[in-house]
């Protein structure tokens, strides 16, 4: 039988998935990570969501590849419209923005109850997800880095729960306790800061009222960010 290889980004989504879990796929596409889980016994069996026919169709034919069709559940909808709530107790949605991820959590606020994982990949929109899981009664339980290509993505594992209140700079870089110990976070806090100055120089010398909190936040993001990488050089040389 073929046996999948995850790309960089989907391995370490699936390194996060708790064993033998009930798992939903959410915007699955080809349903490669499904299937890889399912191939490496880490869980029985999946739930495969997408919006859109087309990707479906892939999933289906990825788990007819890679034998895994009976165990494996397609279902066409947005979001989490087609999936009950007793079918998902660790829910992947990875590949998105952070805006889509939070308004797919907010059509289904069942995930808030009992003990549900999520696993969240989000393509951009990084410090609105964060600042709208703190509030919407979610909090990141550990997140991870990874590299695939030129580009750090973000993986972060959530659960129901109170986080404790985020700085400007935490919703942009996640908070020392759950993502501090990561390999990549210099790179990650020096691209960061790097667009930070890139934006602040965009706006420093405007004199447009609606540009004045923008740029305050800013500062305080930058200002946060020299901090976090200070801390880093400490906690190295300890």
């Amino acid at each position: 039988m073929k046996t999948i290889e995850l790309s960089p980004r989907l391995q370490a989504v699936a390194d996060l998935v708790p064993p033998q879990t009930r798992f939903v796929d959410v915007g699955t596409d080809h349903a490669y990570l499904p299937a890889y889980l399912i191939q490496k016994g880490i869980i029985p069996s999946a739930v495969a969501s997408d919006l859109r026919k087309g990707p479906l169709e892939r999933a289906r034919q990825t788990a007819e590849r890679y034998g895994v069709t009976n165990q494996m559940s397609f279902r066409l909808g947005n979001g989490l419209e087609r999936v009950q709530p007793e079918e998902a107790q660790t829910i992947a949605i990875a590949g998105m923005g952070g805006e889509t991820i939070s308004a797919i959590l907010s059509a289904a606020p069942w995930c808030r109850l009992g003990d549900r994982t999520l696993i969240l990949q989000p393509m951009s929109a990084l410090p609105e997800l964060r600042a709208w899981l703190q509030r919407s009664g979610y909090r990141i339980l550990r997140e991870r880095l990874c590299r695939e290509g030129n580009t750090i993505y973000t993986i972060m594992q959530v659960a129901a729960g109170e986080m404790p209140p985020l700085t400007p700079a935490e919703c942009w870089a996640g908070s020392r306790e759950t993502a501090g110990s990561e390999p990549l976070r210099p790179a990650l806090l020096e691209h960061l800061l790097a667009r930070v100055e890139r934006a602040l120089a965009g706006i420093r010398h405007s004199t447009r009222p609606e540009d004045i909190p923008w740029k305050t936040e800013l500062e305080s993001v930058r200002e946060g960010l020299i901090t976090m990488q200070r801390e880093l050089k400490q906690d190295e040389s300890k």
